[in-house]
C-alpha cells in the first residue's frame, strides 16, 4: 500500500519541553496566531474538502439532507455578516459613539438570534439509544466528547451518533456552541492564547470532575475534536491542579483536528521520567510501588489551647490498619492514563494547530509542550469535519448488505492497514520523546502511548528494525482497540477494587 501515516512520539518532558502559552505575552503569541493563519491559509478549503465520498451519508456534515442543508445556509449568512461586520469596523471611528455602540449591539443581537437556530437550548446531549446502549461489561465507563467549530444542535447530535455506532458505547456530549465560524475562529484565538474560560468549558470540566470522582467509575475517555482540543487542554490543566493523581489514572484522552497550542500529561516521578528518556527498556521493566495507609485515630484529641490535633495510632496494634497498594511500570507513570491524537496532513485546523506545535514546525529550540501520540495521515486527501472525514476516513462505518444498515465499525479499514513511517528524524529534538518500544507497548496498557516525532527505535537490531518499519496503524492505535464494543487488552484487568472501591489498574 502507497500511502503511509506518520507517527509521532510522545514527548517525555524534560528542561527543554516547555508550555508553549508561557514563552511569551499572551498578546504577542496572538499576533503570532495571526501570523500563521494566513502563512497557511492555503489549506483553509480543506476544512471543507473533500465533499465525496458521502461515505456515512446522514451521518455527514455535507451529506444533503434538510437540516444539513439547512445548517449550510444559516452558516453562510453568518459568514458574510460577520465578514462585513469585521471589515465595517475600523470605519465606525468616524461615527459617533453612540451610534457605533448602538451599531455594534444592534449587530450582537442579529448574531446571536441567528446562532439560535443552530445552536439549540441544552448543554450537554446522549447519542441515540438504537445506535449504542449501556450494556454491564461497560458500567464501569463513561465516555464524553467534547465539540468543535461550527457545531450547532443537529450536527452535534450526528457526532454523538456516530461515534457511538463506533465505538458500542453511549456517549455524552458537551455542546461548545457555535457563534458563526469566524466568530469562532476568534474564540479560539482567545482561548489559546490568553487561556480564557467559556461556559461550556466550565460546563465539562465539573462533568469531567464528578465523573472522575464517582467511584464506581474506573475509566473515562475523553475525546475531543477542533475547537475542542483548546478547549479539552484547559480543562485538562485544571484537572491536572486540583484532582488526586489515582482519579486522574482513570483518564484517557483522544483528539481529531486538535486545535490547541499545548497538551498537558507529565510523569509523576523525576526518576520515570529520566529512565523514559535515557533508558526506555528499563523504565519499562522497572516497577515503582506506592504504598497508602489508611487508620483510624486511636489516641484522644488534645485540645490544649484550643487546637484539634488527631493523633494516628500507626503503631498500635490493637487498632486495624486498611492499606492499598499501587505498581506501575516507569515507561506508564502518567497523570493520564493515555494519550492519543489524530489529523489529516492537509487539515487547515491540525496544520495551524497540532502540526505547528507537536512537531516544532516553529523551529524553536524549546520545543512547546504537546505531549500524546499523534497519527498525522499523509494522503492528501483529508479534511477537518469530524463525521465526514475523521471518523469515516480514519473509522468508516461496515454495512450490512442485506440490509442496508450500518453495523459498526468496518474491521477491513484502510487507514487502520497503513503502514506508519518511522525512524525519520534523528534530530536532537528526538531525544525529547519516548522510545518507540515504550508506545509500541503502551497500545494494550503497557507504556505510555504518547507523541513525538517519526519514530527512531532505540536498543534494538537492525533486523528488528526492519521488522518494525512494516509496523500498521492498528498495531499502535489504542482507540481502535475499542471499536464496536471492545476494549484493549489490560495487563492487568482494569477494573480492581482497593478497599471496596473500583478504580484503575496499572502495572
Amino acid at each position: 500500500m502507497g500511502t503511509t501515516t506518520e507517527y509521532f512520539r510522545s514527548q517525555i518532558g524534560e528542561a527543554s519541553v516547555i508550555d508553549y502559552s508561557h514563552t511569551d505575552f499572551p498578546w504577542k503569541l496572538f499576533v503570532k496566531d495571526v501570523y500563521y493563519f494566513f502563512v497557511y491559509i492555503w489549506a483553509l478549503p480543506w476544512i471543507i474538502w473533500p465533499m465525496y465520498p458521502l461515505g456515512s451519508k446522514e451521518f455527514d456534515e455535507l451529506y444533503p439532507t434538510r437540516q444539513n442543508l439547512f445548517c449550510i445556509f444559516v452558516h453562510l449568512v453568518l459568514a458574510i455578516l460577520q465578514l462585513a461586520f469585521i471589515i465595517a469596523l475600523p470605519f465606525s471611528v468616524v461615527l459617533p459613539v453612540w451610534m457605533a455602540a448602538a451599531g455594534i449591539a444592534g449587530f450582537m443581537v442579529l448574531n446571536s438570534l441567528l446562532c439560535r437556530l443552530l445552536n439549540g437550548s441544552k448543554d450537554t446531549y446522549n447519542s441515540d439509544e438504537k445506535y449504542a446502549k449501556a450494556l454491564p461489561e461497560h458500567e464501569h465507563e463513561q465516555w464524553i466528547f467534547l465539540n468543535g467549530v461550527a457545531v450547532g444542535e443537529h450536527w452535534m447530535q450526528a457526532n454523538l451518533n456516530r461515534l457511538a455506532l463506533t465505538f458500542g458505547r453511549p456517549i455524552l456530549g458537551v455542546h461548545n456552541r457555535t457563534s458563526g465560524v469566524i466568530f469562532d475562529v476568534v474564540e479560539c484565538l482567545i482561548q489559546r492564547n490568553f487561556g480564557y474560560a467559556t461556559g461550556d468549558v466550565r460546563i465539562c470540566f465539573k462533568i469531567l470532575k464528578d465523573v472522575l470522582y464517582d467511584p464506581s467509575k474506573s475509566k473515562v475517555i475523553f475525546i475531543l475534536h477542533s475547537q475542542g482540543g483548546i478547549e479539552g487542554g484547559l480543562v485538562l490543566d485544571w484537572l491536572l491542579q486540583e484532582l488526586p493523581q489515582d482519579l486522574l489514572s482513570k483518564l484517557e484522552v483522544y483528539t481529531f483536528g486538535n486545535a490547541a497550542n499545548h497538551f498537558n500529561n507529565p510523569h509523576r516521578h523525576r526518576s520515570s521520567q529520566a529512565l523514559s528518556s535515557l533508558k526506555p527498556l528499563s523504565a519499562m521493566s522497572t516497577i515503582l510501588t506506592e504504598t497508602t495507609i489508611d487508620s483510624p485515630s486511636g489516641s484522644p484529641l488534645d485540645t490544649k489551647k484550643g487546637l484539634n490535633v488527631s493523633i494516628p495510632s500507626l503503631l498500635k496494634k490493637e487498632h486495624p490498619v486498611a492499606s492499598s497498594t499501587r505498581s506501575v511500570s516507569a515507561a506508564k507513570d502518567r497523570a493520564l492514563s493515555h494519550v492519543e491524537h489524530y489529523c489529516h496532513g492537509t487539515d487547515f485546523v491540525s496544520i495551524w494547530g497540532i502540526l505547528h506545535f507537536a512537531t516544532n514546525r516553529m523551529g524553536s529550540h524549546e520545543l512547546p509542550r504537546f505531549q500524546g501520540r499523534l497519527f498525522s495521515r499523509a494522503n492528501g486527501k483529508g479534511g477537518h469535519q469530524m463525521n465526514q472525514h475523521y471518523l469515516e476516513g480514519m473509522f468508516p462505518l461496515k454495512v450490512d448488505p442485506k440490509t442496508g444498515e450500518y453495523t459498526g465499525a468496518d474491521e477491513d479499514n484502510e487507514f487502520m492497514n497503513e503502514v506508519i513511517k518511522v525512524g525519520q528524524e534523528g534530530e536532537a529534538s528526538a531525544n525529547a520523546r519516548e522510545a518507540f518500544e515504550i508506545s509500541w507497548a503502551g497500545t494494550q496498557g503497557f507504556g505510555t502511548g504518547e507523541i513525538s516525532t517519526p519514530v527512531e527505535v532505540h536498543g534494538v537490531s537492525s533486523r528488528e528494525k526492519s521488522r518494525r518499519s512494516e509496523v500498521r496503524v492498528k498495531d499502535v492505535s489504542r482507540l481502535w482497540a475499542y471499536r464496536n464494543g471492545q476494549s484493549p487488552v489490560e495487563i492487568p484487568p482494569m477494573l480492581i477494587t482497593e478497599n471496596g472501591v473500583p478504580r484503575t489498574a496499572t502495572l
